[in-house]
């Protein structure tokens, strides 16, 4: 053992152990009101808000012993056992339903609690995991973990030198978040609402373009097979711009180490060392999750629960794909079968407003730039995840010191 570091039970550590609201919730919830998390909500390391719950004041009064404050760490039960975060301060008050809660004592760093149980704990909870029909992690499990841990100070600097690579992390996936919602915006105001011809017809220059991207729209509308849309545009069928190509069974066990994403109907899903097709390329959902459009900024793999894009001849822009294809509702156009799938004939039939080639251009160059951004900060990301890794288990048990591990983030930062 490391001198200064000692064995603890985590209930020895932490102020209280308990377990969040346990029962039928769904006549409980409002439209707003007091944020009520899930296990959904708890991912290592972070708080995801999308599909927050909430609870009325009352309901929450009533359910004090599952009450959240700023600093409390929550594990998972069911569904992912083990997931671990710390409530953010942007949380000041909140909820929760089967999550085990742990406030810490005066000797315990929050964050460094989250790094232990998402990482070194892991054997102790898969080891303890409970139930015939749902496995859970239970209440009792948490309070005996047992913990290597050095004094305050080591803890709170341990977490400070993760966290630094994590923040980066978070920070540039919100960035992400916030340049692809950027490009979907344009898409949606020029390709969908029309709002730069709405203006022109209107007497007033489009908000935000330039002249020269403002004098490749017209200044009226015409009628077509889907009512109005600018002069001078015309409508295809999906089917008339690119094929959807079928991907190739590919078992994760047979997946070799490379740097080939993989994808499937839910996104990426690993890595192999060899490319079914060149990148960039769209990938769409066909199996489990039909309809779901995919960015590959890379040359991939998909396997066969997805298609992946093959634009015809004259198709001059993969962006302009990729956003008409999120427009349209591709997870209504299901194939007659037992599992959710997408039917690719039905979906060539689906309408796509079509402009000039010059305009399509413009879009192109303006969503290439958008799209290298975000994959130049996705590499980032997937660089300092892995040095994070690497430092997470020699930091916790004592093997590498603060100072080396300070430099080794220093240079990557």
């Amino acid at each position: 053992m490391v001198d200064g570091w000692r064995s603890v039970a985590l209930e020895d550590v932490a102020q209280d152990i308990t377990v969040g609201f346990v029962g039928p919730m769904a006549s409980e919830y409002v439209s707003s009101g007091i944020p009520f998390l899930r296990s959904q909500n708890v991912e290592p390391l972070r708080i995801n808000f999308e599909d927050t719950k909430y609870v009325s004041p009352s309901f929450h009064e009533r359910l004090r012993k599952s009450a959240l404050r700023p600093g409390d760490v929550v594990i998972v039960r069911t569904g992912k056992p083990g997931a671990c975060a710390v409530v953010p301060t942007s949380l000041p008050v909140a909820n929760c339903s089967d999550l085990v809660i742990v406030r810490c004592g005066p000797r315990l760093d929050p964050r460094f609690l989250a790094y232990y149980v998402n990482s070194s704990a892991a054997h102790h909870v898969a080891s303890h995991l409970v139930g015939a029909v749902q496995q859970h992690f239970n209440v009792g499990a948490a309070r005996r973990m047992q913990m290597l841990l050095p004094d305050l100070s080591e803890q709170r600097a341990i977490a400070h030198i993760l966290g630094t690579l994590d923040d980066k992390i978070e920070l540039n996936r919100r960035m992400n978040e916030t340049l692809e919602a950027l490009a979907r915006a344009i898409f949606k105001s020029w390709f969908v609402d029309f709002d730069p011809v709405r203006a022109k017809m209107a007497g007033r220059q489009p908000v935000g373009m330039d002249a020269e991207t403002a004098a490749l729209f017209p200044d009226r509308m015409q009628e077509s097979e889907i009512g109005e849309i600018p002069a001078g545009w015309k409508t295809v069928k999906i089917g008339d711009l690119l094929e959807l190509a079928y991907g190739k069974a590919l078992k994760a066990d047979d997946r070799r180490e490379g740097d080939v994403p993989v994808y499937g109907s839910n996104g990426q899903i690993g890595r192999h060392d060899e490319c079914l097709s060149r990148g960039p390329g769209i990938v769409v959902g066909r199996k489990g999750n039909p309809g779901t459009v995919t960015w590959a900024p890379t040359d991939f793999f998909v396997i066969d629960t997805g298609f992946y894009v093959v634009p015809k001849k004259g198709s001059r822009s993969l962006h302009f794909l990729f956003h008409a294809l999120r427009t349209h509702d591709l997870s209504g156009l299901g194939a007659d079968s037992a599992v959710p799938g997408l039917n690719r004939n039905l979906a060539y039939m689906s309408v796509q407003v079509l402009p000039p080639d010059p305009l399509i251009a413009r879009f192109d160059a303006l969503n290439r730039a958008l799209s290298e951004r975000v994959h130049v900060s996705a590499l980032e990301s997937r660089t300092l995840a892995a040095l994070r890794d690497t430092l997470l288990p020699k930091l916790l048990s004592g093997e590498l010191r603060i100072p080396d591990a300070e430099k080794l983030v220093e240079a990557a930062t």
